[in-house]
């Protein structure tokens, strides 16, 4: 079977969605992999790698795709590339299923399989394929680089001949994946962080970082997880609560990082115009959910705009920020994929929606939507 690796054509995407070191693991499996020439050259893997690592390097998209049975991408391709697949093929990527959902019926009139990488269920065996968690991870830690950028002054706090620099003040707005890792990256970084999350499991996680953990603890709050570990949506009262919480805390802080995403649903508004006049001048805003509206009421998506001499960075794309790692990462992360639908001994691809990985991210197959 013919793995295909295409090229992405997106604006702001770096990434590439299987690596050298990948390319051999797939080779060893029995697969012959092609990989569009450049795919990778913005993430450092050059044409050269791939050709080292066992892997043809086509230089166009109809010879890439022509007889290709699989396809991997960062994201889901346009139409109009999709059109150049062969019926039957499959494609395995990121396919935001929940924008542009009409598109999907394209698809599966096209007759190509797809499945949703960013639907893998959080389950204890699926977690190597977690597309989701391992870019949060990077995108967490990226945040606080972002903004050390933009912020003009030291993270720790240094004792000096010439008197002493205070930490700096950083909160983090969303103790996920992402939440996390930038907790720790702040906090190793010498910062003193505090943050905030609707989720009761938070609270420890968050301490045990070293960061403050600040919300509203009442009975709503204990019954704020889903199933899939996922914030719910909050009542408009307990909201309000939080909100006024979160006001009183923010205008102390000199870096504020969000990271509230709800799957399928416009990101929270966490931060007011309000709470951002409160804030001191010069500190920093780093919005991780720019890519659905923001959580910011200023974000605008991939700019960094200066309201009221605060600056709120709304980057759609941090972990393309990190190309190399996070093309490293996304690449074991559909490789693990695969493993878990390849029958090496019948040297097939083996689709059962009995097995919970597969019906989570299954989207079309043979013409239907699913």
């Amino acid at each position: 079977m013919k793995i295909a690796v295409i090229k992405e054509r997106r604006q702001f995407e770096e990434r590439v969605s299987c690596t050298p070191e990948i390319v051999k693991k797939f080779i060893n499996l029995g697969f012959k992999v092609s990989v569009q020439s450049e795919a990778g050259i913005a993430s450092s893997y050059f044409d050269s790698d791939y050709k080292s690592s066992g892997a043809e390097v086509a230089k166009s998209e109809k010879t890439l795709l022509s007889d290709a049975d699989l396809i991997f991408a960062i994201v889901r391709p346009d139409i109009k590339l999709l059109k150049l697949f062969k019926k039957g093929s499959i494609l395995i990527c990121q396919m935001e299923a929940y924008i542009n959902s009409n598109e999907l019926k394209d698809i599966a009139k096209l007759g190509i399989t797809c499945f949703a990488l960013e639907q893998v269920p959080r389950i204890s065996r699926a977690q190597s394929m977690d597309v989701l968690s391992s870019q949060s991870n990077l995108a967490g830690y990226r945040a606080v680089i972002e903004a050390s950028q933009i912020y003009r002054k030291a993270f720790p706090m240094m004792m000096t001949a010439a008197g002493t620099i205070p930490p700096a003040r950083v909160l983090v707005m969303g103790a996920g994946v992402a939440g996390l890792q930038a907790i720790a990256t702040a906090k190793r970084m010498g910062a003193i962080v505090s943050a905030t999350d609707v989720r009761p499991a938070a609270k420890e996680q968050v301490e045990s970082l070293g960061g403050k953990f600040v919300a509203v603890e009442d009975e709503e709050f204990k019954e704020a997880e889903s199933s899939g570990g996922y914030a719910k949506q909050m009542s408009a009262a307990y909201q309000k609560k939080q909100a006024e919480l979160v006001s009183k805390t923010i205008s102390d802080q000199d870096i504020v990082i969000t990271t509230a995403l709800i799957p399928g649903k416009p990101a929270p508004k966490l931060i007011s115009d309000d709470m951002i006049k409160s804030m001191k001048p010069g500190s920093v805003i780093v919005d991780l959910a720019a890519v659905a509206g923001g959580n910011c009421s200023a974000t605008k998506a991939d700019k960094v705009v200066v309201k009221n001499e605060i600056n709120i960075v709304g980057y759609t794309n941090i972990p393309s920020r990190l190309a190399g790692d996070a093309s490293r990462l996304y690449a074991r992360n559909i490789f693990a994929f695969l493993e878990n639908i390849w029958d090496a001994e019948k040297s097939k691809i083996s689709i059962s929606l009995d097995d919970e990985i597969v019906k989570g991210t299954l989207l079309t197959k043979d013409g239907k939507l699913l």
